[in-house]
């Protein structure tokens, strides 16, 4: 069994970089707290049923076909009309993110990676059940304005920015270790935000501005 989790579990824990067996009892957001939730009721289930269970903690995901409402689609969006762009915490964010492709690669190879009894150095293998969680993030934090210039580079455009405060239940900075997703995969995410901004603006002109 395979389920998608989220690196906002980690909440207002900022040993960074976070590792799955750290604490996560501090959720930010309802978000957070009900994907903590899911994480325990699946440990439950693969206790009680003996199913192996494999949690992904998603750090960020960006690329081509992503959510419209996603910071990303926004900004280019919005750069693309000459209309400002929000920018919360005046832009003193850093996030670790994780580019669709490298996602996709990383559930793929994972499926093999089934939870047993033997666990692997720096596992976060239950002694209980056939449960684990995985992160899949780059282990690159990158500050949000560096993010933005990609877009900007890539569009060749400058946003307008409207910096805003913190908004609640978000937190200022992430950071995946891949640490576990490399021992189980032999793989982590490589793409770097320049590249995979580039690659979702070539996107969105082909498919929404041609």
């Amino acid at each position: 069994f395979l389920a998608a989790s989220t690196s906002s579990v980690y909440g207002a824990n900022t040993d960074m970089p976070f590792g799955e067996t750290q604490r996560t009892a501090t959720p930010m957001s309802l978000y957070a707290a009900t994907k903590g939730a899911t994480e325990l009721m699946g440990h439950s289930y693969a206790h009680l049923f003996r199913t192996p269970m494999t949690f992904f903690r998603f750090f960020t995901v960006y690329g081509p076909w992503g959510r419209p409402d996603m910071a990303l689609f926004k900004f280019t969006r919005a750069i693309l009309a000459g209309e400002p762009i929000d920018v919360y915490n005046n832009g003193e964010m850093v996030r670790d993110f994780t580019f669709i492709d490298d996602l996709a690669e990383s559930i793929v190879r994972l499926v093999d990676a089934v939870p047993g009894d033997v666990p692997v150095e720096g596992d976060s293998l239950s002694p209980a059940a056939p449960f684990r969680i995985v992160n899949i993030g780059a282990g690159r934090p990158t500050p949000l304005m560096d993010y933005i210039g990609a877009a900007e580079k890539a569009l060749g455009r400058t946003a307008i920015k409207n910096f805003l405060p913190m908004q609640a239940g978000d937190v200022p900075a992430t950071e995946a270790s891949s640490d576990l997703l490399r021992r189980l995969t032999g793989y982590a995410p490589s793409t770097t935000p320049e590249e995979g901004v580039a690659k979702f603006v070539r996107w969105y002109l082909e498919h929404y501005q041609s």
